[in-house]
């Protein structure tokens, strides 16, 4: 039997193990999903927007791999600098998948950046999906104004957050403490800006149309920095997804398509209003230290011809009390493991972890951490399925060597506490019987404490960690 482990339980990592024992050709892997949270799904829990519940729907089909006889999660294991080392996992295990995605965002590298008020949007995001790192959390919704720096698909989140009702995101998973929150935000603008045009970002055009359709918030463009692009009179030769973002912010411009039918108001109603500004590149978060932050200063910026911008030495400062910068991700380096720095990934071949150039039998990487943050969910499928292949065709060599204990005594022996699969579906239980208490559906649990609690009760073990939470009891109500 060819036993492997797979570090994270997110989309690449599901799929990675999905690939490895939906085949024929090596007969009976067994594979062992770690991740350090001692719940699975990754990014699709802690990354997806609440509101966004088509996509979170995708936890159905990773949970169906996940319960394969052959596939094991545990949860709750630690693999990096303070857990499980790579020598220690290959005494365990015939190989290793490491599919850690990005784990930090990028910076903007401007003065202020460390203003209180200033945040990444990947800390904003984590509070509201209930990461449990987040759970000491704190943003200033007293806040006026909030400008998100950044135009791809997690500034729209975090801008379409800031500007919905909570009212609509009771319905949702939302922490209770960040529904509270949000609930009491004084937050009337949120200005979402871009270096560039509108023809080169990053979101796609059904994120962008979900910021029109927002109740109680109208959303604002400018036309003359629309008009600086130079694919907007005639946007046909972009491809279809800048093509049609282009064509709804053109209508934004000209009045249309951002009335809110839904709930009789009309367009101008809105109590909160979103504001897309383009061609404009942060320079400066202005403020101090006792005060915190009072904006953000832009140069105005201009197509170079060359598929980039440069700048004018025309200035202009954005009033805000909240700035939140959503510019990408990047990998970080994996303890014992090679890494290459400019690109943010652990250098490989099909998946091979490569050591001084050379392929390596037993390690493999997948996902974000294999080829850098790029692409949708889907994209992490063939990446896996190349890794996976590679993993299988290495199986000869890899299973020669008999492995001694089961990989669960060999981490209760070192004093890791596993969350196996029970475990989960305790969680599953507690944060429903939560949200019911709370008169909502189900609302997660947002706190090491709580989650371990209830996943000790789930395993049948009662050592979880402990019998209460740090959220305002949300997680010691969740665990009864």
């Amino acid at each position: 039997m060819l036993r492997v482990a797979v570090i994270g339980s997110g989309p690449s990592g599901v799929y990675t193990a999905q690939a490895l024992v939906g085949q024929e050709a090596v007969p009976d892997v067994e594979v062992y999903v770690l991740d350090r949270l001692p719940c699975p799904y990754g990014l699709v829990r802690y990354g997806v927007a609440p509101d966004h519940e088509k996509i979170k729907s995708l936890q159905h089909n990773l949970r169906t791999v996940l319960e394969h006889p052959r596939v094991h999660f545990l949860g709750n294991v630690d693999v990096g600098a303070d857990g499980l080392k790579p020598q220690e996992l290959r005494r365990m295990f015939h190989a290793v998948v490491y599919c850690v995605g990005a784990a930090t965002d990028r910076r903007l590298g401007v003065p202020g950046e460390e203003l209180p008020g200033s945040h990444s949007a990947t800390a904003f995001v984590s509070w509201y999906s209930a990461h449990p790192d987040a759970a000491d959390g704190r943003f200033p919704l007293t806040a006026r104004s909030a400008v998100v720096i950044g135009v791809g698909n997690v500034a729209v989140d975090v801008a379409r957050i800031l500007a919905r009702g909570a009212d609509e995101l009771a319905r949702t998973d939302v922490p209770q403490a960040a529904l509270g929150a949000l609930a009491e935000s004084r937050v009337e603008d949120v200005w979402m800006v871009g270096r560039r045009g509108p023809s080169q970002a990053k979101f796609t055009t059904k994120e962008l149309r979900e910021l029109g359709a927002l109740p109680g918030a109208d959303v604002l463009v400018e036309p003359g920095e629309l008009a600086l692009d130079p694919a907007y009179g005639d946007p046909s030769g972009l491809p279809a997804v800048n093509r049609r973002n282009v064509e709804v912010l053109r209508g934004w411009a000209e009045g249309k398509g951002a009335e809110k039918e839904r709930d009789g108001e009309g367009a101008g109603g809105g109590r909160r209003r979103v504001r897309l500004r383009f061609f404009l590149r942060p320079v400066e978060v202005v403020g101090d230290a006792d005060s915190g932050v009072r904006g953000v200063r832009f140069e105005r910026t201009v197509p170079d011809g060359l598929g980039g911008v440069t700048g004018t030495g025309q200035y202009e400062e954005i009033a805000a009390q909240l700035v939140l910068r959503s510019v990408g991700y990047k990998g970080t380096p994996q303890p014992g493991l090679p890494f290459d720095a400019a690109t943010g990934t652990v250098p490989h071949r099909e998946g091979r972890v490569l050591r001084e150039g050379v392929p390596r039998p037993g390690e493999y990487v997948a996902g974000w951490i294999k080829r850098g943050p790029t692409g949708v969910i889907g994209t992490n499928r063939p990446c896996a399925k190349q890794t996976a292949a590679a993993l299988l065709a290495d199986a000869d060599e890899l299973a020669r060597e008999p492995l001694p204990d089961d990989p669960v005594t060999a981490l209760l022996r070192i004093g890791q506490r596993p969350v196996r699969w029970p475990g989960w579906l305790g969680i599953e239980a507690a944060e429903t019987a939560l949200g019911r208490g709370l008169g909502r559906t189900t609302v997660k649990i947002a706190d090491w404490p709580g989650l371990l609690a209830a996943a000790g009760r789930g395993d049948g073990t009662g050592d979880g960690g402990g019998d209460g939470g740090s959220d305002g009891g949300e997680s010691a109500g969740g665990g009864r």
